[in-house]
């Protein structure tokens, strides 16, 4: 019996459609994604990391994650042709874990950072990053769930966190998560350890905000109150009484000297209730508020002191 050779057939012809759509992302997506590296000077202890970013504008800005570059001594920048570049920070933002840093360079390969793709619990979620200077490492799963709260490493609540399955692999941090058009869903950020497959990435939303910040200033403005608190259950009866629907409130545990709650009158053991209209039933949500109010703006609060419910105004500084 004669064997006729099988006539050429294209490569992707034979994948299948969810490995076509990964390999279209990677293709689009890949020459944006950078190694971010940490070098020590000459003649200080040795120092040395590896992270992933990815260009978000075509004179050199990297998006990486703050962890990343943290007091790094010396920054540099592998791009997914091999070159690598001298990189500087522009600004970093703890309380999300975001930083850009910059290379120089024009005209390079980069992905757009704004809104325009909410995630949903689902859809095709790729993690790709340039871990320990592999180009375009490539893991892929779906959206598990949003709205999580993840802390950042100075204690503050990251809102609205990504949960997704692509594997995090050691380095990958700071590289994008992408949709199966390889737009930004997030910046990928932390991987629980004693999990299989549950990484975390911060919102497209939230980097837009942060990247706009730093680009414009090189920090991010956050309004402070100038309070120490805890969240604490509400007495029903006291809920009632006020007619409060929420189980649980604000308690001041201390007040800043010369700071906006002091001039509004706070004192230790005032429940806060609401913060410019809005309900506050912890302190998370309470930073959460702070982090969106514009530093100066009258903020109305409600409390509660003695058993009694009464409002102050005050005035919200930013953050030094």
């Amino acid at each position: 019996m004669t064997v006729l050779p099988l006539p050429a057939v294209n490569d992707l012809e034979l994948y299948d459609a969810y490995s076509q759509a990964v390999i279209g992302v990677v293709e689009a997506v890949g020459p944006a994604v950078v190694s971010v590296s940490v070098r020590s000077k000459p003649g200080q202890p040795r120092r040395a990391g590896e992270g992933s970013g990815f260009l978000v504008a075509p004179d050199g800005y990297v998006l990486t994650n703050h962890h990343v570059i943290d007091q790094a001594p010396v920054l540099a920048a592998r791009m997914s042709d091999g070159s690598e570049m001298a990189a500087q920070v522009v600004g970093s933002d703890p309380a999300t874990d975001l930083a850009l840093v910059r290379v120089d360079g024009g005209s390079l390969p980069f992905l757009a950072v704004d809104a325009g793709a909410p995630a949903r619990p689902g859809q095709l979620a790729v993690a790709i990053g340039s871990p320990l200077g592999f180009e375009s490492t490539v893991t892929a799963g779906v959206v598990s769930a949003l709205g999580r709260t993840l802390r950042s490493r100075d204690g503050r609540l990251i809102d609205n966190v990504i949960q997704h399955t692509a594997p995090l692999n050691p380095g990958n941090s700071g590289g994008p998560l992408v949709d199966s058009r390889g737009r930004v869903l997030g910046v990928n950020t932390a991987m629980m350890s004693r999990t299989q497959a549950i990484g975390f990435a911060i919102p497209v939303a939230t980097a837009a905000w942060v990247v706009a910040q730093l680009m414009a200033r090189g920090r991010v403005r956050r309004a402070w109150l100038g309070i120490g608190a805890r969240t604490m259950p509400l007495d029903r009866r006291l809920a009632r009484f006020h007619e409060l629907e929420q189980a649980s409130a604000v308690e001041v545990t201390s007040v800043a000297p010369r700071s906006p709650a002091a001039a509004a009158g706070l004192k230790d053991g005032d429940l806060l209730i609401r913060f410019g209209g809005r309900p506050v039933t912890g302190i998370d949500q309470l930073q959460a508020q702070l982090r969106d109010w514009p530093p100066g703006m009258a903020a109305p609060l409600s409390l509660v002191r003695a058993g009694r419910a009464f409002e102050v105004t005050a005035f919200p500084v930013e953050q030094s």
